[in-house]
């Protein structure tokens, strides 16, 4: 019985692994500054009380930096060092300064000094250029020895403004190369940028969300503290929605016990409230016509490093950088000619929301003004097919038979000219002549063997093996029409689609599993619809029995996607399975699914560099 249910268990694991293709909720934003892997890092944190700053410093570079080294590390012991006082005095003065707008320079203290080697912040491009400066992006160190090192610099009333000051020479150039990134309290204010200058920060007490530098390069990808975002796909329209939730209190009640922080036991209360209440603000009207909405996916998310990031454990949030993404969707038949969307949220602050529309073209970006609130998407796609699934004929998929035409007919001519031979032999009578024709004839029927042949498809009954080519073919179309089928959003949809292609047990284990993964969206993740399959390889083999059937041994690469609040998540997985299929009615079916390997590679990589997964399972 065990034994039993564990095996239900790996294969619905199975199933949901080849063909639902689950995604991390992580954004697919790249910084091509390269800042991130400077080789030294410097991460700023301003809070109510002070300045923390954490730094890796570059073995290379530890000169500049000396006065954070311990004594212990000096091999002169016979050497006079200022005490740790004194060099953090002068560290704060003249290597890394941190000025207020009255030039107080505030002092450091060094809280943890060790060993350590450099955090991985991988940048994709690292070492290709960048489209956009024509540089190439540089590498990391490939020595990752740094001194990690924890300052403080504590201030007794808030500053409006600081500036942060790197080690400079007597030019006022800094001295070493060093990539940085800025918070106030939880909020990301810039990117990884290099910290090449003095960066003067203008800090808002009340909404850490406005605090910026003055320098315009010195800022993060998202800006906007609200957001629109319009999805058009060939079934379903979503619209999506970022919006903190400090801004949510300007139009309703928040029902919160502070003014600070949401506290763990109202935040699940809190997001209802809030998806429910945009559920009914900001209509959209699909082909002039309203659609009933459904609210498909409320979650609190966080601005990171590379974008936006589903706040996956619950925790206690600020109210003033709490932000929150709705996904409300419309279903519908075919793909809309016309979708609009009723913009009614803006606030004293907020008076320019950003609104792209993306559809299977790209996307296209526009803005919404209280003067100009109504964002209207229309389709011009001209040569877009819409995704669909068909069933796949025997017929036509197990090869040609070719007859030679004028072989058969030269032989079809012989026959009657070799009974009249044989007659006029017999009477005496002049056969010369009948001969002539006959070696023509013969000679033409050879001669016209490899041009003159019709081509037809081979029936069913004469069906030997599947040659390579017909089988990735034939693989091709049936894994498409699976992946297919779950881009549809009705469950009875979902099934009818997969019977016209699987049939069997197979068919009902992956119906539930597909019922399993919109639980999985419900509560947050993500299911990618299958952009691209590509069949690498595939080697049939002829079942034995009466009927027609092929294990078809396969190898293939199934790209798959999801956008969600202005991002697309990317996700690749390479596959090794033998998939049986069998000749129904005239029609192919899948009945059983043997998966062998699995592996998760990189979309932009080749496949020779993907990371085994298998034995997952």
């Amino acid at each position: 019985m065990l034994h039993s249910l564990w095996s239900i268990f790996s294969r619905a694991v199975l199933l949901l692994a080849v063909f639902l293709l689950p995604l991390e909720s992580h954004a697919d934003w790249i910084n091509l500054t390269g800042a991130e892997t400077a080789p030294n890092i410097a991460e700023i944190y301003v809070l109510e009380d002070r300045v923390k700053l954490t730094l890796e410093v570059y073995v290379r570079d530890l000169e500049t930096f000396e006065d954070l080294i311990p004594d212990d590390w000096v091999k002169d012991s016979a050497t006079e060092r200022p005490s740790l006082e004194a060099r953090m005095q002068h560290f704060a003065n003249r290597t890394l300064q941190v000025v207020t707008e009255s030039g107080e320079k505030l002092p450091a203290r060094l809280e943890l000094v060790e060993p350590r080697m450099r955090v991985n912040r991988k940048s994709p491009y690292a070492g290709m250029i960048n489209p956009m400066t024509r540089q190439r992006v540089p590498e990391a160190p490939a020595d990752k020895r740094v001194l990690y090192a924890e300052i403080s610099y504590p201030f007794q009333q808030r500053p409006a403004e600081l500036t942060f000051i790197p080690p400079q020479d007597e030019e006022g150039r800094a001295n070493v190369s060093i990539g940085f990134i800025a918070y106030h309290k939880s909020v990301p204010i810039i990117d990884f940028r290099y910290l090449g200058a003095p960066a003067r920060v203008v800090l808002d007490w009340d909404d850490p969300w406005y605090t910026k530098f003055d320098n315009p390069n010195l800022k993060r990808h998202h800006k906007s503290a609200l957001m629109s975002f319009l999805y058009v796909e060939p079934y379903e329209v979503r619209h999506e929605i970022l919006t903190r939730v400090k801004d949510m209190g300007e139009w309703m009640d928040l029902g919160l016990r502070g003014d600070e922080y949401i506290e763990l036991d109202e935040l699940e209360g809190l997001k209802q409230r809030i998806g429910e209440f945009l559920l009914q603000k900001n209509p959209v009207r699909i082909d002039s016509k309203e659609i009933k909405p459904i609210l498909d996916r409320t979650n609190y998310v966080k601005v990171s490093l590379t974008g936006i990031k589903l706040v996956e454990v619950p925790e206690r949030l600020e109210i003033s950088t709490a932000i929150v993404g709705v996904i409300i969707t419309y279903l519908t038949d075919g793909p809309p000619q016309e979708a609009t969307v009723g913009w009614e949220l803006f606030t004293d602050q907020v008076q320019r929301v950003p609104a792209p529309a993306t559809d299977p073209a790209g996307p296209l970006q526009t803005f919404l003004t209280p003067d100009d609130s109504v964002h209207t998407w229309t389709n011009f796609l001209k040569n877009y097919t819409v995704p669909t699934v068909q069933e796949v004929t025997v017929r036509g998929s197990l090869g040609e038979m070719k007859l030679p035409v004028g072989t058969l007919a030269a032989l079809v001519l012989l026959l009657p000219l070799g009974g009249l031979l044989v007659r006029r032999f017999r009477r005496g009578a002049p056969v010369k002549g009948i001969v002539a024709a006959a070696v023509v004839l013969v000679v033409g029927g050879i001669a016209s063997y490899p041009y003159a042949q019709v081509a037809f498809a081979r029936p069913s009954m004469v069906a030997g093996d599947l040659e390579d080519e017909q089988s990735k073919a034939l693989l091709q179309t049936l894994l498409k029409n699976v992946y297919r089928a779950f881009d549809f959003r009705e469950e009875e949809d979902v099934y009818d689609k997969l019977a016209l292609t699987v049939k069997g047990e197979l068919l009902a284990e992956l119906y539930l599993q597909n019922r399993k993964s919109f639980a999985i969206k419900k509560a947050g993740g993500a299911q990618a619809k299958i952009r691209e399959v590509d069949i690498q390889q595939a080697q049939a083999r002829r079942l034995e029995g009466g009927s027609l059937g092929y294990a078809i041994t396969g190898r293939w690469t199934a790209l798959g996607t999801v956008g969600h609040w202005g991002h697309i998540h990317t996700r690749q997985n390479l596959y090794d399975a033998v998939i049986t299929v069998d000749a129904m009615d005239g029609r192919w079916k899948i009945t059983d699914l043997e998966l062998l390997e699995e592996r998760r590679i990189d979309p932009n990589a080749p496949v020779t560099t993907a990371v085994s997964a298998a034995g997952k399972l």
